[in-house]
């Protein structure tokens, strides 16, 4: 089976684009770019209580219109794409108000994304793939105006590493590009990792192997301003223990056993010695659910090939891969980090680690049943 890379797209329509941002530095809402009757809800319709929320809670609020009944006029028709359902659509819409525009209006200001925000969320039910480079497209953001979220049908609220993945980071992505399409970002960013990009096989990259190279996940290697929303979206969402993780695996040496022309290769960290017999011949490599250690009293600790032993009986010794690349991958990321901390704090008033810890907070603390009855209790 094809496995399927995961990205997001940012497309710059460059005309709507500026027609948006003449607005968005002088207004504080702008004009709407919807109609100007009024849509009048039947309250017999099935759907009636998620559009009255909508329209209460995004529409009147943001000047956002949150459509999950997908049209096909919104949507790529290069794609099979269906919508998304009503009860998945109600627990996007809550748990969007609640980890996006929530924070947003608590650690910024009430009207940072009424201003700043898109004007339309689109919810699609199925994924977007993209079968000739095995990738998957998780969601698109259009000249600061739309975002498009995929895969709703496939949401587990049981998992909130996966909703994170799919939908939160996307959240936080999209909206970055939606920023930097309105102040760009320092050129300095861009110098980083420079040479180091590659659009056309960042899905073939593992993971650890571009934390090396300074990058938070392989569709940050993809392309500068990728880069720069990976790392604002990643920072955000991911916890102390995934973050430390990201920075864990950047320390790291990668090395192959294939030819480092082969776009296949598979990378690993950890290498051993045949029967503990130390030469180039005997040298193999292993990735780190093979790894075991032992720690003496004065503190030291061995690596070991899981529980292999030699001839002689003896446990096989496990080294690290030295870090040769001449690449330190995390004082690069720290930097990203560092350019976009300080670029939200000077060109926009948002102080980054703030809002981390607020989606942090909210993130283990919220009740779905509660954040539901948003709409259900709707009369």
């Amino acid at each position: 089976m094809k496995s399927f890379k995961l990205y997001i797209l940012a497309a710059l329509m460059l005309g709507v684009m500026s027609m948006s941002l003449t607005g968005c530095k002088e207004d504080k809402l702008g004009p709407t770019i919807f109609p100007d009757e009024e849509d009048v809800l039947d309250p017999t319709s099935y759907t009636y209580k998620l559009d009255k929320f909508l329209k209460e809670n995004y529409l009147k609020v943001y000047n956002l219109e949150f459509r999950y009944k997908m049209e096909d006029v919104g949507a790529d028709m290069n794609y099979n794409l269906v919508p998304a359902t009503y009860a998945n659509s109600i627990d996007m819409a809550v748990l969007t108000k609640h980890l996006w525009f929530d924070v947003y209006k608590d650690v910024v200001n009430p009207d940072f994304l009424k201003q700043y925000g898109p004007r339309i969320i689109h919810l699609i039910g199925s994924p977007a793939y993209n079968v000739n480079s095995g990738s998957m497209v998780l969601g698109l953001a259009e000249g600061g105006i739309k975002v498009s979220l995929f895969r709703v049908n496939a949401m587990n609220i049981n998992d909130f590493n996966q909703m994170n993945e799919y939908y939160f980071k996307t959240m936080h992505h999209e909206f970055c590009h939606i920023l930097h399409q309105t102040k760009t970002y320092p050129s300095v960013f861009n110098t980083i990792s420079v040479g180091h990009y590659d659009g056309s096989n960042w899905q073939d990259r593992q993971e650890g192997v571009c934390a090396s190279l300074g990058f938070v996940t392989n569709y940050a290697s993809s392309a500068y301003r990728e880069d720069f929303a990976e790392v604002m979206a990643n920072y955000i969402v991911k916890t102390d223990a995934q973050w430390a993780r990201i920075l864990d695996l950047a320390s790291r040496g990668w090395a192959s056993p294939s030819s480092a022309d082969d776009p296949n290769a598979t990378y690993y960290c950890w290498y051993y010695y045949k029967d503990n017999v130390v030469s180039d011949e005997n040298k193999a490599y292993l990735d780190e659910s093979q790894i075991a250690s032992e720690t003496a009293e004065d503190g030291t600790v061995t690596y070991y090939y899981g529980r292999q032993r030699d001839s002689k009986g003896e446990r096989i010794v496990a080294y690290q891969v030295p870090d040769e690349d001449g690449i330190d991958g995390v004082a690069a990321i720290n930097q990203k980090v560092e350019i976009m901390r300080n670029w939200l704090r000077d060109e926009w008033g948002v102080d980054l680690d703030a809002l981390r810890a607020e989606v942090q907070k909210r993130q283990v603390e919220y009740n779905i049943d509660e954040l539901r009855r948003w709409v259900t209790d709707i009369e």
